[in-house]
């Protein structure tokens, strides 16, 4: 059934098709014969874009044979000496020698024979039994099967490296079949995605490049995004043969690792525990209830060695601080409490705050202001350096 919104990122197409085509040929592939001319009936097409992504694609159904990959590029030797050419400079380019790779949609396995002779460990990946037969015939390592579901499980993974070219273009759910291939990726594998460049084609109005069988039509932003989309860092993109195809490197994206910030959690509460120590109980006030003075408060654990949080904003003040609950109140309560250590935690305005503090109490209390890169103990005349007062 034609679809009414984005294949790829699930959000409605702008509320008028861009174009309407009516009897086009119902494949690329489909050439009726003497015998079954009088069958062949052509198809209407609705080209509709993406209101959100922007990508531009067809409404109508896929072609029934669309798993399969059909090319004709073993014929051209211009093409074949091009990808020869292209697969070294990638290969040397990410040092990907002796490393698994896999294209998926291999056809008969014109690429894949090329990727054999550059000391590449290579697989292949083909819907249509007689292709793979071929392919084995050729000796060369191919599994029949389609991606269809995110943890699709591919023999022989998980790869380095894989290769998907002028295919993703006809599938109606693009999006399985690029997590599929991200789930039998090893970490920090790199890959290659091709599909025809609607860029050119609008830069000149190629209007006959529009066939059933390519249900997206990518430009670089629209393929970025879908590559993003779906677990892809681009690594580099640009426009080959002649124009027609967007070329583009990528590598699954890892998961950040945030090990520091714990490190750095641990650090400076330590940093803190010290400095608040080192003055008698409940006689350490924070300056400061804005959120990240907030959040340290709870993930430090000094909700019990605090005796109040000044700010100078009126709504926060007579009220308690979320989850450690600290009283809050105006700057004037310094006057009237033996307050011996006030820490700064308020952002961009930590010096000016501590510009006041030394002012007016420099002499009696001690100053320190919290900073990317730890705490600082403010210069000011104070005696005991941030010791314990008697």
């Amino acid at each position: 059934m034609p679809v009414d919104k984005c294949r790829v990122c699930g959000n409605s197409f702008f509320d008028e098709p861009l174009l309407k085509y009516k009897n086009m040929p119902k494949s690329a592939q489909y050439f009726p014969d003497a015998a079954t001319l009088h069958l062949d009936k052509g198809v209407n097409m609705t080209v509709c874009q993406c209101s959100a992504c922007g990508l531009v694609q067809l409404s109508n159904d896929p072609v029934p044979y669309f798993r399969e990959v059909i090319r004709a590029a073993g014929i051209s030797k211009e093409m074949t000496d091009f990808r020869r050419t292209q697969f070294r400079a990638f290969v040397e380019k990410y040092t990907l020698r002796q490393k698994k790779a896999i294209e998926i949609g291999c056809g008969h396995g014109e690429y894949l024979s090329i990727l054999e002779t550059l000391d590449l460990d290579s697989h292949g990946l083909e819907y249509a039994e007689e292709a793979v037969n071929l392919c084995r015939e050729k000796g060369l390592k191919v599994s029949q099967g389609f991606i269809d579901s995110r943890k699709y499980p591919l023999d022989n993974a998980p790869f380095s490296v894989f290769l998907i070219l002028n295919f993703l273009e006809h599938l109606p759910a693009p999006n399985t079949t690029l997590a599929g291939i991200w789930h039998n990726l090893k970490d920090g594998g790199i890959g290659i995605v091709e599909v025809p460049n609607f860029d050119m084609m609008l830069k000149n109005d190629l209007f006959t490049e529009f066939i059933s069988d390519h249900l997206f039509y990518f430009t670089k932003e629209t393929l970025t995004t879908t590559l993003a989309l779906n677990g892809f860092e681009l690594l580099d993109c640009s426009t080959i043969w002649y124009d027609y195809i967007i070329s583009a490197q990528v590598r699954k994206r890892a998961k950040i690792n945030l090990s520091r910030f714990d490190l750095r959690r641990s650090q400076l509460e330590n940093e803190l525990h010290t400095y608040i120590d080192g003055f008698k109980p409940k006689t350490v006030a924070i300056w400061g209830a804005g959120h990240q003075a907030l959040a340290i408060m709870s993930m430090l654990n000094l909700a019990e060695k605090i005796r109040f949080v000044i700010d100078s904003a009126s709504f926060k003040q007579e009220r308690y601080t979320p989850a450690t609950h600290i009283e809050i109140v105006p700057p004037e309560a310094l006057d009237c409490n033996n307050i011996q250590a006030i820490i700064i935690m308020a952002g961009s305005y930590s010096d000016e705050v501590a510009d006041i503090v030394k002012k007016r109490y420099g002499r009696r209390t001690s100053v320190a202001v919290l900073r990317g890169d730890g705490l600082q103990i403010v210069d000011n005349d104070c005696n005991n350096s941030g010791h314990d007062l008697e």
